[in-house]
């Protein structure tokens, strides 16, 4: 199978969790309508004042999280390869009635249907997972971004993705292998319900791999910070440990588990 097989796998797993995810506790659809933000504590100050600011948000789902920074002020961009989501995301634009552009696009392909470039390029939890290449990936990050732009990523630990969540055990290498992961899937981290199956294919891909990408492409780093916390619930066996963070294996393995990371680079 070639990249192209695994995109259109997954992307047909992705329109089909759309219903389903909008119902889910974990988007709390009802809460966001009314005005609360989506964005969570590790992203929702990193950025300071966007106000008046362009940000292209990669890989948004059905948009929650580019409908709140345009709350926050800025002109937002949403893209995702999933048709489904991006429709749900326009209805959701038009109800709250801001002004987001969406675009439905697999992130390697946006430079033929998205011009121009961004004060902010932003992505977030388990993106980086559904693509192979990150050399790619960091090219497309620095066409979007102006000069004295800044590229945000807010993701899971890739330390996180070497386990299975149901028995603890290291399935999964921590370095890209340079061919994906597949599994049959039974429902999905936000669809406990089990309404959607189907199978995806995923790479595990380093902070290393992550950082060098980006600085390969001239962006320079200003700040990594990792996180001993998840503030979704969105694995097996996972322990609110406080409001809004949870955790994973702490009981298991009597030790504090790496959970999230935060990237912040420039492009000057």
């Amino acid at each position: 199978m070639t990249n192209q097989d695994y995109f259109a796998v997954n992307q047909k797993l992705w329109d089909g969790r759309v219903a389903a995810h909008t119902k889910s506790e974990l988007y709390d659809m009802e809460s966001f309508m009314s005005g609360k933000t989506s964005l969570k504590e590790i992203e929702k100050d990193a950025l300071g004042n966007v106000t008046g600011k362009t940000l292209l948000h990669l890989q948004c789902h059905f948009g929650q999280d580019t409908l709140s920074w345009s709350r926050k002020g800025a002109k937002a961009t949403g893209i995702d390869f999933s048709e489904n989501a991006i429709a749900k995301a326009k209805q959701l634009n038009e109800q709250l009635g801001l002004d987001v552009e969406f675009v439905t696009s697999n992130v390697y392909d946006l430079p033929e249907v998205l011009f121009g470039e961004f004060d902010y390029v932003f992505t977030s939890y388990g993106a980086t997972p559904w693509l192979p290449d990150l050399d790619k990936w960091a090219a497309i990050v620095s066409r979007y971004l102006k000069k004295g732009g800044i590229f945000y990523l807010a993701e899971f630990h890739p330390t996180l993705f070497m386990f299975n969540f149901d028995n603890h055990q290291v399935e999964y290498s921590y370095f890209n292998e340079n061919k994906p992961y597949s599994e049959e899937v039974t429902g999905s981290y936000a669809d406990k319900t089990g309404e959607t199956n189907g199978k995806e294919y995923f790479w595990n891909h380093s902070i290393s791999e992550k950082v060098n990408a980006l600085l390969n492409q001239g962006l320079t780093l200003l700040e990594l910070k990792e996180y001993d916390f998840s503030p979704y619930n969105c694995f097996p066996n996972m322990i609110e440990r406080e409001p809004g963070r949870y955790v994973w294996g702490q009981e298991k393995f009597g030790v504090r588990v790496p959970m999230t990371l935060s990237l912040k680079m420039e492009k000057r």
